[in-house]
């Protein structure tokens, strides 16, 4: 795990912007903080910061060239398969000078090129440099576990693993206003494009390839889901719990190799005790990290975790975190966010990760479980809004009374009547637009007020439009739900859960491992009839029944807690002078022309009202925005 970095220079006006190579690795120091390199030639220049996880000695420092000095490689991930890589490639007689799985996948690229994509297991995003051919290669991995950010003009191409990053380069920095729209929705922005025009994410599963033909970029692997497959699937219940165990338990088995400490995250929830179980199978002194809330006692889960722990015998530690340290963390976090990014669970993943960082230097975690296996809240709510019956009707029926009631996310009645207003309004509509409507904060009316004329008129709502079908794309049916888990591992997983994990361990230089979303475990869920991952009494049923025998029975059919951060809480109190006054205060906001200063207005009233809605999620969204904004634009 490191971060990377480098340019491709086209011409001489792209040469010269090659002097600011070191401080665009100095940029992404806290990604690999164990060591740094840089090098440099006439067409490229490429920079690495490396945290050492397989083989910690120099032999494997980056950029990496091969025997014949062709070839250049700077990568950012682990490929967990690489032994096997290795053998075949010692039997074409390769002589390795390091144990490293860089030295491994640069050889993979030189003899198989783009097919050496589909050998590897692992996570990753890397680029190779071909000195005779004057190219370059970009890739990333499957799933978007990996970023990579991507510019590239009639100059030069920039690549970096940190928008941070790229913006050391000297770009000029223009606001992308299809991704501030976007955004104020979804609380994050969608890949490909960035809030930066110009910049683009390459898409998980993609490679790019640059030279002085061109740039062209392709698809190399896409999740392998067929309706038609998964109807003929003849597998029964039992032999699919069995099927997917044993793959599970080869996932965490393959991503336990490491030469530095490595330890699991165990929240006390059904995903992470899984993983945390099976490593301690392979591994007798594993070392599990879990979080408590001391002043949010209904969202403590540190019981369900110690039980766990203790079944396992893991040297288990608790983080035992008040509202003040959260609050205290704020700031640091803002700086840490390379663009605007709103999922205020960053809050806590970012303290999780900082004091398990001083325990090791590698973790397993849960993630992707969810939406593999519909784990949230509202896919049992699409699940009800596609079989007719009684309640739907009845939902129909009340739900315009319920807008005239208090909403709030901070109180139990109140954020139940908040849920059913937004599902009486779902029921209304097709799947594609019910999937939006319950995937994002503010509707596309909502965001659009938010913005000063100025914004609107530079909005091209033509390319939103467009931009949302293509992430819309795999629902074509209004009743088939393994499209609507395929969207959510397409949107959701990339864009807000793999991003935030990314952004805040590595924050700390602490890698995360995601057995999960291993692709053959992927690939198989994905296989399976909707039957045996969701009915209208259990979320994620074949992950529970396969691994029922292995856990505490107390961990089974809980109600799904989360964890709300007092947002409301603060900016009613320490953070009210930064919104009233400076954020979002009225002379910024008019003096700014991004926001209309009358709809901001409204929205700070509505926080502070007796009926708040989802006033503190936009305002949250708001501030992360205008921090990153006057950092990099005032």
């Amino acid at each position: 795990m490191c971060g990377i970095t480098g340019i491709y220079a086209k011409n001489l006006v792209g040469k010269m912007h090659m002097i600011n190579l070191p401080n665009a690795t100095d940029k992404i120091a806290r990604r690999g903080p164990d060591a740094r390199g840089v090098w440099m030639n006439d067409h490229i220049g490429l920079g690495h910061r490396r945290l050492s996880i397989i083989d910690v000695s120099y032999l494997a420092a980056q950029p990496m060239k091969d025997a014949s000095g062709r070839y250049t490689i700077v990568f950012n991930g682990e490929i967990y398969n690489y032994k096997l890589l290795k053998e075949d490639l010692l039997n074409d007689g390769i002589a390795f000078s390091s144990t490293s799985d860089t030295e491994v996948l640069l050889y993979e690229y030189i003899k198989y090129k783009t097919q050496c994509l589909e050998k590897l297991n692992g996570f990753f995003a890397f680029a190779i440099y071909d000195e005779l051919e004057n190219s370059l290669f970009l890739a990333r991995d499957r799933f978007g576990i990996k970023p990579l950010y991507i510019y590239h003009d009639d100059d030069k191409l920039l690549f970096a693993s940190d928008m941070h990053s790229i913006l050391a380069y000297g770009i000029e920095k223009q606001l992308d206003f299809q991704s501030l729209y976007s955004y104020l929705q979804l609380n994050y922005t969608p890949a490909p494009d960035t809030m930066i025009a110009g910049v683009k994410m390459l898409a998980p599963g993609f490679f790019a390839h640059i030279s002085a033909q061109g740039y062209t970029s392709s698809a190399y692997y896409s999740i392998g889901y067929e309706a038609q497959n998964v109807s003929q699937n003849q597998e029964s219940y039992a032999r699919q719990q069995t099927h997917l165990r044993t793959l599970v338990e080869e996932s965490v088995q393959r991503r336990l190799v490491a030469d530095v400490p490595l330890g699991t995250f165990l929240s006390g929830g059904i995903d992470s005790s899984i993983i945390s179980g099976i490593a301690r199978q392979h591994k007798a002194d594993l070392c599990t990290f879990s979080i408590g809330y001391r002043d949010e006692p209904f969202f403590d889960e540190t019981h369900y975790a110690n039980l766990v722990a203790k079944r396992f015998q893991t040297n288990h530690t608790v983080f035992s975190l008040t509202n003040d340290d959260l609050y205290e963390h704020l700031f640091e976090i803002l700086d840490t966010i390379d663009q605007p990014f709103a999922d205020s669970s960053a809050i806590p993943t970012y303290i999780l990760s900082k004091r398990t960082k001083s325990h090791v230097t590698v973790a397993l975690s849960g993630d992707g479980a969810d939406e593999l296996f519909s784990g949230y809240n509202k896919h049992s709510a699409h699940l009800k809004a596609m079989t007719p019956g009684g309640f739907n009707a009845l939902i129909k029926t009340f739900g315009p009374w319920l807008r005239h009631i208090p909403k709030s996310r901070n109180g139990s009645i109140s954020n139940k009547i908040r849920q059913a207003e937004k599902y009486g309004l779902g029921l209304k509509l097709r799947q594609k637009d019910r999937y939006w409507a319950w995937a994002t904060l503010a509707t596309e009316d909502q965001a659009l007020r938010l913005l000063h004329p100025n914004s609107k008129a530079a909005l091209n709502q033509s390319a939103y439009f467009a931009a949302k079908r293509g992430l819309l794309s795999s629902i074509s049916s209004e009743k088939d739900f393994n499209e609507l888990l395929l969207t959510d591992m397409q949107l959701v997983l990339p864009n807000d859960m793999l991003r935030k994990v990314d952004l805040m361990s590595m924050a700390h230089g602490l890698e995360v491992r995601v057995p999960f979303l291993d692709h053959q475990v992927v690939d198989y869920v994905f296989s399976l009839p909707v039957s045996s991952k969701i009915n209208p009494h259990i979320r994620k049923r074949i992950l529970q029944d396969a691994f029922r025998d292995m856990l505490p029975a107390e961990l089974y059919n809980r109600p799904k807690k989360g964890f709300e951060v007092p947002l409301l809480k603060w900016f009613r109190g320490g953070l009210k002078s930064l919104i009233a006054d400076d954020l979002l205060g009225d002379r910024f906001i008019e003096q700014q022309q991004i926001f209309d200063p009358k709809a901001i207005g409204a929205l700070k009233k509505q926080l502070f009202s007796m009926n708040p809605r989802d006033a503190h999620a936009t305002i949250w969204a708001l501030i992360v925005f205008q921090w990153w904004w006057k950092k990099y634009f005032e």
